[in-house]
């Protein structure tokens, strides 16, 4: 094994999760190909073995003890990058409907690489996310959108919440931040046809600080969201 097996496990049980050995298998290859392939594309600074299953893959594990995600549902990982929290939620989740958007095509050749050591499938969209969010094939047709420290809480907003479900959710996976973010980004929410469910601040295993704020989806967002990068980027909701 790359990674410690004893490790993965134990730090998925600290997110009520049992692993199967077909899955703690698949994420000690996931490991090795993203070193190795690490080492021509730039996918992470984190490259120890302890340090991927402590602060990508148990971080991206989260997602299943505070999102509430259901077997057969739908999710949309926006800024994929190495796959997290995506591809985690694809090897340890019950049939969901995955997909990857990523506006840097290298990244998601990786992701295309990966899935095919892992035999594996999943929607993988080279596109950005704002332009996502226009197209019929994508807005409004996730159970759960998610993003792992892409962007500030109220410009991320702006990115994901046109591709939720009515009814669904948008799960903001971040590491601490301060409150005038948090607030900025809630302000925007309600700009956005959505309300705080949930705000949790919980420590990974080596005791690092991680915040997941999760917005409900109430009602369907105006045509005028989301915006080109350029209004996002100069006037944030």
């Amino acid at each position: 094994m790359f990674i410690s097996e004893e490790l993965l496990i134990k730090c998925a049980e600290e997110f009520g999760m049992n692993l199967s050995d077909d899955v703690v298998l698949k994420f000690d290859t996931y490991a090795k190909e993203l070193v190795n392939y690490n080492e021509k594309v730039n996918l992470t600074a984190i490259t120890e073995p302890d340090d991927i299953v402590i602060k990508h893959f148990a971080d991206s594990l989260a997602f299943f003890k505070y999102s509430g995600i259901g077997k057969g549902d739908s999710v949309a990982d926006v800024g994929t990058g190495a796959g997290f929290p995506g591809v985690p939620v694809l090897i340890a989740g019950d049939n969901l409907d995955v997909t990857l958007f990523d506006a840097v095509n290298k990244k998601l050749d990786f992701i295309r690489h990966l899935l095919k050591e892992l035999d594996l499938k999943a929607n993988v969209v080279h596109i950005r996310a704002e332009d996502a969010g226009k197209m019929p094939e994508y807005r409004e047709k996730f159970d759960y959108v998610t993003a792992r420290a892409v962007a500030q809480l109220r410009i991320l907003s702006e990115f994901c919440i046109p591709l939720v479900k009515v009814d669904g959710k948008f799960v903001s996976m971040k590491g601490s931040i301060s409150e005038e973010e948090k607030t900025n980004g809630i302000s925007a929410f309600s700009k956005l046809g959505t309300e705080l469910y949930d705000d949790i601040i919980y420590n990974i295993h080596n005791g690092d600080e991680r915040n997941i704020i999760i917005g409900k989806k109430i009602s369907q967002v105006s045509s005028k969201y989301p915006r080109n990068m350029g209004q996002i980027s100069k006037k944030p909701l």
